[in-house]
């Protein structure tokens, strides 16, 4: 059996092209919503439970795992890292799939490292600031002394779960932007001029992501944005296509 760990759209298409060669795999998401999406891939083995890296490592062994493919968010460093730790511990083979990043020549892009300093970066950028890096910490910025006098407006999946995590953080219905993407560079402008925005927030999470329209709607209206990078990581083994990907399998497993 092949895991994916494939908390992503790439990475839910990547489990189905392996699935499509011939492999038993079982594709691990982070949400119900993320299940949804795989069910038109028949035959696909799916967890949806979280596993932290006890959790990772006593799953794997109990299927019969053969290779980890680590497809999660370029922004999922604790994945990564348990992944390879319960890789190491039972010798199973470590696979990272890491999608290319957007090329950024706009000179008002602020680079920072950290979600804290992302935070403190917008505050000096605007007051109305408009974040596209999803809904995980989030809490961070709505938290910060920094942005307190600031206008937070998120750009974020329409699942009530999410909806019900923002209200709760404190987000008015005002201040959320429900909808799922891919989005052009047209809708990104009319939405950044809608709600007023002085800085954007986001991550350089590719194409696939959506940051090539993102920064090109920033530039077109001349708006700052705070790009927060990707974690650092050293992966075991790294793979840039889904052809690499099968190459790597087929190298290490049978059918």
């Amino acid at each position: 059996m092949i895991f994916v760990a494939a908390g992503t759209q790439d990475g839910r298409e990547l489990a189905g092209f392996l699935l499509e060669h011939g492999y038993r795999v079982t594709a691990s998401v982070v949400s119900r919503y993320g299940e949804q999406l795989l069910e038109r891939y028949r035959g696909i083995a799916v967890n949806d439970k979280p596993l932290d890296a006890e959790g990772l490592k006593d799953f794997l062994k109990e299927h019969g795992a053969r290779i980890l493919v680590d497809a999660s968010h370029p922004y999922a460093a604790n994945v990564s890292r348990n992944s390879m730790e319960a890789c190491h511990c039972l010798g199973i083979p470590y696979l990272r799939y890491e999608r290319e990043g957007t090329p950024v020549t706009y000179s008002k892009v602020f680079r920072v490292t950290s979600y804290e300093e992302a935070a403190r970066k917008a505050a000096e950028l605007g007051k109305n600031v408009f974040f596209t890096t999803g809904s995980r910490n989030l809490r961070i910025f709505k938290e910060s002394p920094y942005l307190e006098s600031c206008r937070l407006i998120s750009r974020v999946l329409p699942t009530p779960d999410v909806i019900s995590e923002l209200t709760g953080m404190g987000f008015q219905p005002k201040d959320i932007v429900a909808l799922q993407g891919p989005f052009s560079q047209e809708l990104n402008e009319a939405l950044f001029r809608q709600y007023e925005a002085d800085v954007i927030v986001t991550k350089n999470s590719g194409q696939i992501g959506g940051a090539d329209t993102k920064l090109a709607a920033a530039e077109a209206m001349g708006l700052p944005v705070v790009l927060i990078e990707k974690p650092k990581m050293e992966y075991d083994n790294i793979a840039g296509t889904f052809e690499e990907v099968l190459e790597f399998v087929q190298g290490h497993s049978e059918k």
